[in-house]
């Protein structure tokens, strides 16, 4: 992501995470509570209020981290519209859950909570009904190298045959490890499905029902990709295809359960 982004914290554990976030958002500038003894490169601020006040409109996206109190309070007084104010997200002091609050659909707070997630290991917290009413998850794992065009292909020739549209997919899931395969990327991006990495430790440590191979472990360093992945990126899971392989593409597809 290239969009400008403020990072804001309060405390101690607030700027350690972050310090993780801006190393992989590059264009982005930490703002630290003068009460915090912070490195030189953070720039220090009294009162949130008068902070967000001088701020809200010259980033694309604010990321607080703490209380969604805090958040709501700061940017209540700035609001105008979903199509002109920055994306807001939440995230809470133990880095657990990445909150879109703000501008989710339209102003990106959606998409900057998801990649949040994939830099934390978060939860990402969604709640725009359009994206709420998403219950499909595909898992993909696939070899070094393959195309976006193929995975595209794996993936509508997978819904064609469950009878499922596109519109229906949430999240498109992987290890964290092919977190920069480019082909995986650009066919989430043409797609425009949110790409979810989920971390090999939770793929380990997990006790769902899925296909473990050894083959997988000794390669990747987990014992599944696709099936874990579809059943892990979502709440109340459940596979509704078991994984498919297409030449050298695996397929696997979940489906939440919000009742």
């Amino acid at each position: 992501m290239n969009k400008h982004i403020a990072i804001i914290t309060l405390s101690p554990e607030g700027e350690a995470i972050a310090r993780a976030l801006s190393l992989k958002l590059r264009n982005s500038d930490i703002y630290v509570h003068e009460s915090v003894q912070s490195n030189a490169d953070s720039r220090p601020f009294s009162r949130t209020l008068d902070l967000v006040s001088d701020i809200f409109d010259s980033y694309d996206g604010l990321i607080f981290i703490g209380p969604c109190g805090v958040a709501v309070r700061a940017v209540a007084p700035h609001i105008s519209h979903k199509t002109k104010d920055p994306a807001v997200v939440v995230v809470d002091v133990c880095a657990r859950w990445a909150i879109s609050l703000l501008s989710g659909h339209e102003g990106g707070a959606n998409g900057l909570a998801i990649e949040i997630s994939n830099i934390l290991g978060s939860d990402p917290i969604i709640t725009t009904t359009t994206e709420a009413r998403k219950k499909v998850i595909i898992g993909i794992g696939c070899k070094r190298g393959i195309s976006a065009e193929r995975i595209k292909s794996a993936i509508a020739e997978t819904l064609n045959e469950l009878k499922l549209a596109l519109e229906d997919v949430r999240l498109i899931a992987t290890i964290d490890v092919k977190a920069s395969e480019k082909g995986l990327i650009q066919a989430a991006t043409d797609l425009q499905i949110p790409l979810r990495l989920i971390g090999s430790s939770e793929i380990i440590n997990s006790t769902r029902d899925f296909y473990r191979s050894d083959f997988v472990q000794q390669n990747i360093g987990a014992p599944g990709v696709s099936e874990p992945c579809a059943l892990l990126a979502g709440r109340r899971t459940q596979l509704i295809r078991k994984r498919k392989i297409y030449d050298g593409i695996t397929v696997a597809v979940a489906m939440e359960n919000c009742s």
